[in-house]
């Protein structure tokens, strides 16, 4: 993964150079120039992310799209949500956070003689084939990540939460990143955890979380696009994925809902949650139809989902069903 660390320095650099550094210097802040350059990397990943998603996306959500809208105000918070959470990308920012102490625990059941588990040492010949770690490395890390989903809609305080991602009835690729902030921050921390509990390095860590938001971009975006009946159960596509926000299907039922995969089906397929109808179904959460507001604005949103999180962490709450089951 060279390629892509080269990739990253050389924009970082230019930007740093020519308008982060100067700009810290006017204001008189020169000694936070290694801080400052770290955290221009970040931005650099970020922005470009934005740039491709929006230059690949936004002409496929126009050619073929599955809802035409007149208002798109709804939308417009969705874009506030991906400036904040890709331009920070906070689960880099665990990740790197978290290193150290993983770090200081590995020297340290080293020296007791406990080696903890690696994956590498899991798959023969890992570390001299790169593309097959990275490989094994984005498999594991998206089983993990359908677990959390699965969470998500398990645990009434969780789906306080989340559902905030679901309430939005205009579904577009702007709205991956539609994210109450402490959900965020959850979701971001587990990933940064796993990762490094199965010894992801730094840069192929970086690379999973931007294949995956990308796909996670595309799977939300507003087009009639199929990938036809074989690639549909290969990658999560956005035929898919409008079933897991689609109103009565992708948060009810047994399982709380279906289509939990972020970028492979197969754990839909083997955990029996997989729904591969072509029906592009009304999305939102049922209750929305008899009135019910998460708020069109960003801090709306927000303080209503807290609301939603005390009321779920209430009395008589300690062992909350999923969405959809009698409560």
């Amino acid at each position: 993964m060279d390629w892509f660390v080269r990739l990253v320095v050389i924009g970082q650099s230019a930007v740093f150079d020519r308008t982060i550094f100067p700009l810290l210097q006017g204001l008189g802040l020169a000694r936070l120039d290694g801080d400052a350059y770290v955290a221009t990397g970040w931005l650099v990943i970020g922005l470009a992310q934005i740039a491709l998603v929006w230059l690949l996306l936004r002409p496929l959500e126009a050619w073929r799209p599955v809802e035409t809208w007149t208002d798109r105000r709804a939308v417009r918070v969705d874009v506030l949500y991906t400036f904040l959470e890709r331009l920070g990308l906070m689960s880099l920012l665990f990740f790197v956070a978290l290193q150290p102490a993983v770090d200081w625990l590995e020297v340290t059941l080293r020296v007791a003689a406990r080696v903890p588990y690696q994956l590498d040492d899991a798959v023969l010949g890992q570390r001299h084939h790169p593309m097959l770690a990275f490989v094994t490395y984005a498999v594991v890390l998206d089983l993990l990540e359908y677990a959390r989903h699965r969470l998500q809609h398990r645990y009434a305080w969780w789906w306080a939460l989340h559902s905030l991602h679901h309430s939005q009835r205009q579904l577009s690729f702007w709205a991956d990143d539609r994210n109450h902030l402490v959900d965020s921050l959850l979701a971001n921390l587990w990933r940064a955890l796993a990762a490094i509990a199965i010894g992801v390095p730094g840069p192929q860590f970086a690379l999973i979380v931007l294949l995956t938001r990308g796909i996670e971009s595309l799977s939300h975006a507003n087009t009639r696009l199929w990938f036809g009946r074989v690639g549909e159960r290969l990658v999560v596509g956005p035929r898919f994925h409008r079933l897991h926000h689609a109103i009565g299907a992708g948060h009810e039922g047994p399982a709380g809902g279906c289509n939990f995969a972020t970028l492979l089906p197969v754990w839909d397929l083997l955990f029996g949650t997989a729904d591969f109808r072509r029906a592009a179904l009304p999305t939102g959460i049922r209750d929305q139809l008899d009135g019910a507001d998460y708020g069109r604005g960003f801090w709306a949103q927000q303080l209503r989902a807290l609301g939603r999180l005390f009321a779920a962490l209430g009395p008589g709450r300690r062992f909350p069903a999923a969405p959809g089951r009698a409560r």
